[in-house]
C-alpha cells in the first residue's frame, strides 16, 4: 500500500509551505462523512456517477438514492454511501423514487470540447431524462451541473433547457463555481443551475490570505511506493507538444499551485497532456489514483470499484465532494426557511428577469 503521508521535508526541504498551519485531509476526512438526518428530504441523484455529487448531500444529512449505467460506478457508490445506486439506463420513460429534491449531473460528453459538442444530437445527451422527471415527478427544488462547454455551441439548447425547466413553475439560478474557491486544491469550473420556488442561493466563495488557496502539496506528500516516473522519451513527446501549442508554462502539477482541471483523459491516458507532478529534483512522475481522489477532495476512507482505468474515469467525472457539500448546505437553509413564492409570483418574476448565460 502507498504512504501518501501530507508532506515529506526530506524530498520537498526547499520549498517553503505557505499552507501547513491548514490540513486539507484532515478537512475532508472529517467533514466528508455520510450523516443522515431523517428530518430531511430524500434526494434522488440522477447519473450519480461514483457519487461525488451524492456525498456532499449525505454529509450535509441528506438520504440519497442514486440511478446510474456504470457498473463500477454503481458498485463505487454502494459501497461508499448509506443511499442505494440502482443500474438504469436514464431516459424520458424512466421511473423513480419520488423526491423532494432532484439533483444530477446529466452527460457531459455531448457538451464538452473534448466530445466535439454533439449537444442536442448526442445519443448520451441526458436533459431530456432530467427534464421529463422534474415534470413528472415535481420536486420542490432540483438541481444540475455541467461542464462550461454549454456556454459555447450549444449555448441555445442549454437556454431553450433552462425556459422549459422555469415554465414547469420555477426559479432558475445560474452560477459558474470553481472548485478552488471552495477549499479543493483544484481549478475546476462547472455550471451549476437552479431551480427552486423561494430564496436559494449558491454558496459564497471563501477568501484565503494567500493567492493560491490550498495548493497540490496539501494533498501530495512522499513518492509512492507505486508511483510511475516519466521516461525521458515521454519528457521530449510532452516538450514537444506544449512547444506546439505555444505554451508559456509547462502543464504539470505545481506543488504550491491548485490543479488544473482533472478529467478522465489526463488522468487515465499516458498522453501529451496527462497529470504529472513536477518533484524538486526535476522528475516528473503520474498522479496515483488516491492522489487524483485527494485533488477531487474525495476522502481517504472512500474506496473505488473496477480496474484503474474505471476508478481514474469515475474520478475524472465526478463533482468535488467538498464543493456539494456546500452547495448541499445551501439546499439545506433552503428547507429550513420554508419561505416559498406562489405560482403567480414565480410566473412574474421569470417575466422580468432572464438567466444569465
Amino acid at each position: 500500500m502507498s504512504n501518501l503521508s501530507l508532506f515529506d521535508h526530506r524530498i520537498y526541504q526547499n520549498y517553503t509551505i505557505p499552507n501547513e498551519d491548514v490540513c486539507y485531509l484532515d478537512k475532508i476526512n472529517n467533514i466528508l462523512k455520510p450523516n443522515i438526518d431523517q428530518s430531511l428530504p430524500l434526494v434522488v441523484d440522477m447519473f450519480a456517477g461514483c457519487g461525488g455529487l451524492s456525498l456532499g448531500f449525505e454529509s450535509a444529512g441528506f438520504k440519497t438514492i442514486g440511478y446510474e449505467i456504470e457498473s463500477s460506478c454503481i458498485n463505487t457508490y454502494n459501497h461508499n454511501l448509506l443511499g442505494n445506486c440502482y443500474k438504469k439506463l436514464l431516459d424520458e420513460t424512466s421511473e423513480l423514487e419520488q423526491a423532494k429534491i432532484i439533483i444530477g449531473g446529466p452527460p457531459c460528453q455531448p457538451f464538452s470540447v473534448s466530445g466535439k459538442q454533439a449537444g442536442s444530437e448526442d445519443s448520451r445527451n441526458g436533459f431530456p431524462a432530467f427534464i421529463a422527471a422534474i415534470k413528472k415527478y415535481k420536486p420542490d427544488i432540483w438541481l444540475f451541473e455541467n461542464v462550461r462547454g454549454v456556454f459555447f455551441k450549444n449555448k441555445s439548447y442549454i437556454e431553450n433547457v433552462i425556459e422549459e425547466l422555469q415554465s414547469i413553475g420555477y426559479i432558475a439560478d445560474l452560477e459558474i463555481l470553481n472548485a478552488v474557491n471552495y477549499g479543493v486544491p483544484q481549478n475546476r469550473e462547472r455550471v451549476f443551475v437552479c431551480g427552486h420556488k423561494g430564496k436559494f442561493k449558491f454558496p459564497k466563495q471563501f477568501t484565503y490570505k494567500l493567492p493560491s488557496g490550498v495548493a497540490v502539496w496539501d494533498s501530495i506528500g512522499y513518492i509512492p511506493d507505486d508511483a510511475k516516473f516519466l521516461t525521458q522519451s515521454q519528457d521530449k513527446y510532452i516538450a514537444a507538444y506544449e512547444a506546439k501549442s505555444k505554451c508559456i508554462r509547462p502543464r504539470d502539477l505545481h506543488l504550491d499551485l491548485p490543479a488544473r482541471t482533472l478529467t478522465c483523459r489526463n488522468l487515465a491516458g499516458a498522453t501529451s497532456d496527462m497529470h504529472r507532478v513536477l518533484l524538486p529534483d526535476g522528475r516528473r512522475r503520474r498522479l496515483v489514483v488516491r492522489e487524483a481522489a485527494r485533488l477531487q477532495s474525495f476522502p481517504d476512507w472512500f474506496t473505488f470499484c473496477g480496474n484503474q482505468t474505471n476508478q481514474f474515469n469515475q474520478i475524472g467525472n465526478a463533482v468535488p465532494p467538498l464543493m456539494a457539500y456546500y452547495v448541499a448546505l445551501e439546499v439545506k437553509k433552503y428547507f429550513t426557511d420554508k419561505f416559498r413564492y406562489s405560482a403567480n409570483e414565480i410566473i412574474a418574476i421569470n417575466a422580468n428577469r432572464k438567466v444569465k448565460l
